[in-house]
């Protein structure tokens, strides 16, 4: 997980605005639960990703709850697309090496 968790959630945020909570029940949905992430480790890492401008966020209110929406920048969606290609380029490789 360590070093590809960012690259998860601009891939998560590819697919619109999310809040925290809903971005880490959609990275468990999509990894058939799998990945069950601590809020300890996704909200570090949205943080970060913030602070590089690949996400911005604002606060909004539902139901009268307070919640931080983030969404994928520009730059963000280049830095996605960055991480897919090495991504996939290392997927090949260890394939290559299992046979």
């Amino acid at each position: 997980m360590k070093g590809h968790l960012d690259g998860l959630i601009l891939a998560i945020l590819a697919a619109g605005p999310a809040h925290g909570y809903a971005l880490i029940e959609e990275l468990r949905r999509r990894s058939g639960g799998t990945l069950d992430l601590p809020e300890g480790t996704v909200y570090p890492a949205l943080h970060r990703l913030e602070a590089q401008r690949l996400i911005d966020s604002s606060w909004t209110a539902e139901s009268g709850r307070r919640r931080r929406v983030y969404r994928l920048t520009r730059r963000g969606r280049g830095a996605l697309s960055t991480r897919r290609q090495e991504w996939n380029a290392l997927v090949r490789a260890v394939e290559a090496v299992f046979g």
